[in-house]
């Protein structure tokens, strides 16, 4: 049974993700964990269906606990490895396993790899007396219950972390995603390739966003005033990416299970739509494809309105969706997001219902100055709803991006006629 004097502690936990430390009556931290949310996540150790005999164990010699609360997940992992390197709490060093422990090597390379290895790995390389690997690369870690490769694809879109080989045939498809600087083509050098991609990985990885956010923030100042204006958009969007880190999928199943209503919703495709017109001619759609770490350019779709006389958002929203969710052969979303009000959502839980689609369907209104985020759910289920607090950002960043698409598509058709 819980104690009164852990109950008093927990009151204090927020609903934020970040790391919790157990302490004994020694007032030796004996545990370090991370958590999506920190006051769900310890209260489990103490409530519920038992644990298995070693977390039993630890927990009969807790009688403090604290907490560290973080901005994100991916900054609650690495928080976490920085204390459990520092302190080796004792219930940590015990329990890890090769299965479980994973560490982030950025090699010595002339354009630096990044891999995620394995606890067996790492110590495989340590030990190892050849020179060559003892000239592998810095680690980072360990990073105990991680879902690597989610780790992986999130710094990469952060950091814009290469996978290609100088001077391929063809740029790889990073390159055309705009995720990779052009180590590819040859448009950045080994040096700046360091300078504007690993070293500040590293510095990230140490636990030091913040001065990362303000040295990239001088260095858009400085790149702006020499009018180079795509730098700066994309130090700008750089910025933007690290304030506003999606990561839930970072952790794995087994470790959600107890931390997090969000276990049994997993969202792997967004879809996001709009209208853009001008009078009654050049009237178009668009499909914005995301996942929760960002747009999917490739899955992006553009639709010329064929069938509607007149201007009508909501008729051009008819036909964009019907012949959407005609393509069997597309993949299916798990949440479809409208550029739009009452009339449009309306409109579209109509059609996903013809085509029965179980998509969860929302819109965001914005205003006629699109100075507002209104948000429109049709589904009452209490774990989307859950889902769409925690994820507004980036919800709004697919409304905002399903308009931009749109807009330059119309655009482009208008430029074309008059020329």
């Amino acid at each position: 049974m819980i104690s009164e004097a852990i109950k008093k502690q927990l009151i204090l936990f927020p609903n934020k993700p970040g790391i919790y430390l157990f302490y004994d009556k020694d007032d030796e931290m004996v545990y370090v964990g991370k958590a999506t949310n920190l006051k769900n996540r310890v209260k489990s150790y103490f409530v519920g269906q038992k644990s298995p005999r070693p977390i039993e164990e630890m927990i009969d010699v807790v009688i403090k606990i604290k907490f560290k609360e973080t901005e994100s997940v991916l900054e609650a992992i690495i928080l976490e490895a920085d204390y459990i390197k520092k302190y080796q709490p004792k219930y940590n060093v015990l329990g890890k396993d090769d299965k479980s422990w994973n560490y982030l090597l950025i090699t010595k390379d002339k354009y630096p790899c990044v891999k995620i290895v394995r606890q067996h790995e790492w110590e495989g390389m340590r030990n190892d007396v050849s020179a060559e690997s003892k000239n592998t690369g810095e680690v980072f870690g360990p990073y105990p219950n991680l879902n690597g490769q989610a780790m992986l694809k999130i710094l990469r879109r952060i950091f814009f972390i290469s996978e290609c080989h100088p001077e391929q045939k063809k740029p790889c498809l990073y390159y055309q995603m705009d995720q990779c600087l052009g180590v590819c083509t040859g448009e950045i050098n080994a040096d700046d390739y360091r300078k504007k991609v690993i070293q500040p990985l590293k510095s990230f990885l140490r636990g030091h966003k913040k001065q990362v956010i303000k040295n990239l923030e001088k260095e858009m100042k400085l790149i702006a005033k020499k009018e180079n204006f795509e730098e700066a958009s994309r130090l700008r969007n750089q910025i933007f990416a690290l304030r506003k880190i999606q990561d839930i999928t970072l952790l794995r199943k087994d470790f959600l299970l107890h931390d997090s209503p969000m276990v049994n919703f997993s969202v792997k495709r967004i879809e996001g739509y709009d209208i853009s017109n001008i009078g009654d001619s050049d009237k178009v759609g668009s499909m914005v494809v995301f996942d929760a770490f960002g747009p999917i350019k490739k899955e992006y779709r553009k639709f010329k309105i064929k069938t509607v006389i007149g201007q009508s958002d909501v008729a051009c929203l008819q036909e964009v969706l019907e012949r959407r969710f005609a393509h069997i052969d597309w993949p299916m979303p798990e949440v479809v997001l409208i550029d739009g009000g009452l009339p449009q959502i309306n409109l579209a839980k109509k059609i996903l219902l013809k085509m029965k689609n179980d998509a969860f369907l929302l819109g965001i209104a914005k205003g006629a100055k699109r100075n507002k985020n209104e948000f429109i759910l049709v589904s009452k289920n209490p774990i989307f709803l859950d889902w769409v607090r925690a994820n507004k950002n980036l919800l709004i960043q697919v409304r905002d991006e399903a308009h931009r698409f749109a807009i330059t598509f119309h655009r482009q058709r208008r430029e074309r006629i008059i020329s």
